[in-house]
């Protein structure tokens, strides 16, 4: 493999063990694989250690500055970024060998196929519960992570193109699961909006509340997936309301 096509797998974590091993096995098409382990307190390191990666372990409170340093830990020119519910498939490695060497892009969006459980979920995914496509495939520097402790904003450049080949996302284990990370998430993002100064508008969010479980169930055809669709779109319609209610009570807690 030519040098500008060399690869490093890149999976950032924190207290996966459950995930991390089945993720770490399918990326043994990588020329190099780097686990980055934020605060990991059970047995993560030692299977990440036990697949011969390269680990990197520290604290970062916020989701950009543990991003990028996962970035700069990464010796190949090519970065393949992978959470550790996720996993490449055959044909996706495949996809990707054969772009990198003669790449007229600095990054590529892959498509991500999303899963609730075992069961395939294509429709009702919104921005904040699940994306169609991600750019995780990129050239060193070409990425970067802003601040924020849930969906920091990110700043890429170059020219993009787009993979046909999907890599699998086990986004939740059911609907306990789904529920537990519209609370986990709110949480964070109504601490990111006190840190910015944010006021909260309840009034704003609950005409939202509408609107967005209304693009979920029925402009991203969420009805076709019965009730995996109901949940989607209550998580869409949820999500910004809980955000503004959590906000205006920060000030509250002991």
């Amino acid at each position: 493999m030519a040098e500008s096509a060399k690869l490093s797998a890149l999976v950032v974590a924190r207290n996966e063990a459950a995930q991390l091993g089945a993720c770490l096995a399918t990326l043994g098409f990588a020329d190099e694989v780097v686990v980055l382990l934020d605060r990991s307190i059970d047995s993560s390191a030692t299977i990440a250690r036990d697949a011969g990666v390269k680990v990197i372990e520290g604290a970062w409170d916020i989701e950009g500055p543990r991003r990028n340093a996962g970035y700069e830990s990464c010796a190949g020119p090519w970065i393949l970024e992978v959470d550790a519910d996720e996993r490449v498939t055959p044909e996706l490695a495949a996809e990707i060998r054969a772009a990198l060497p003669d790449a007229k892009a600095d990054y590529f969006l892959v498509p991500m196929a999303n899963h609730i459980g075992s069961r395939l979920v294509r429709y009702g995914w919104g921005a904040y519960n699940g994306v169609a496509a991600k750019p995780v495939l990129f050239r060193k520097g070409a990425k970067r992570v802003l601040g924020g402790r849930v969906h920091p904003k990110i700043e890429i450049h170059g020219k993009r193109r787009t993979l046909r080949t999907p890599m699998l996302h086990f986004v939740d284990r059911d609907f306990s699961d789904l529920f537990a990370r519209l609370n986990r998430y709110t949480d964070l993002a109504a601490l990111d909006a006190r840190d910015f100064g944010r006021k909260p508008n309840v009034a704003q969010a609950f005409r939202r509340f509408w609107s967005r479980g209304w693009k979920s169930y029925v402009a991203r055809r969420g009805y076709r997936e019965g009730a995996y669709g109901i949940a989607l779109a209550l998580f869409s319609a949820l999500y910004p309301l809980l955000i503004e209610l959590k906000l205006a009570t920060l000030g509250d807690k002991p």
